[in-house]
């Protein structure tokens, strides 16, 4: 897992080292403005503010479009829990916003602009700096867990086995999010025979596994138990549901933090080569 997606828990959320920098920059921007603001006598943070929805709502609108099909319904578009977003799309549209402002009020170029500039510099530095520090390459761990019949059983040996792309999903039957993407995971291993996806759940025992598993009418293969997180100690993962996505070669190329709609899915999946029909 990428540095910046390794995940902090704060009470009972969780989030990305990404986003808790995002954050850090907003906050600096919302500081920046407010100093520059005083000086030139307008109201910055409201434009910020703006600033920052047009981003988010042209993010997750590029991104609906780009992959539509995977959405059944309205509600499920709107759905932002699956963390489908185009980045690039965002900053376009926030650039765009940007330039527009300006040209409409020539006494909130500056400030605005300087706060801007400021959160984009913060957050290229502290990430770049970050990235710097940890650009290795991040395999599949060598950790052995146990099968559901409690024999021994290491990570690597399915994508050894599968000689191809490997998906795992850690989970737990008490998370409401894994939950809710379990079905479109268990759709996805009917599916994608050429991907290994491997279940590892943290913290719980055969038998409340095999109890969600009847309840909710789903076939799943490779589920692992991990009952004390040593995964999720071992790539950052310490937010429930996290999916990590392995290349054939056995590296990280993606992993993402929350709930995964079929959209999302798809979206990691695309990184690995292929994708859900």
């Amino acid at each position: 897992m990428s540095t910046l997606s390794q995940t902090i828990s704060l009470g009972p959320l969780g989030f990305t080292l990404a986003q808790l920098l995002m954050v850090f920059a907003l906050m600096v921007a919302l500081l920046v403005g407010a100093l520059l603001g005083r000086r030139y006598r307008v109201v910055v943070s409201d434009a910020l503010f703006s600033l920052i929805m047009v981003a988010f709502v042209a993010a997750r609108v590029v991104f609906v479009l780009r992959y539509n099909e995977s959405y059944d319904s309205f509600l499920a578009m709107i759905d932002i829990r699956d963390g489908g977003f185009d980045v690039t799309a965002g900053v376009v549209a926030a650039l765009l916003w940007l330039c527009w402002r300006s040209w409409r009020s020539s006494a909130l170029r500056r400030p605005l602009s300087a706060a801007v500039l400021s959160a984009v510099l913060v957050w290229g530095v502290l990430s770049g700096l970050i990235l710097l520090m940890d650009n290795e390459a991040r395999p599949v761990p060598d950790l052995e867990l146990a099968a559901m019949d409690e024999s021994a059983i290491n990570l690597r040996d399915f994508q050894a086995t599968g000689d191809g792309p490997m998906v795992v999903n850690l989970w737990a039957t008490w998370c409401p999010p894994c939950r809710r993407e379990m079905p479109v995971l268990a759709k996805a291993q009917a599916e994608q025979d050429d991907i290994h996806f491997v279940f590892v759940n943290v913290g719980e025992g055969p038998g409340t596994i095999r109890e969600f598993i009847g309840s909710q009418d789903l076939n799943l293969d490779n589920i692992l138990l991990d009952r004390n997180n040593r995964l999720g100690a071992m790539t950052g993962a310490h937010v429930l549901p996290t999916t990590l996505f392995y290349n054939a070669d056995g590296l990280l190329v993606d992993s993402h933090t929350g709930e995964l709609s079929r959209a999302t899915l798809r979206q990691g999946l695309e990184k690995l080569g292929s994708g859900v029909p």
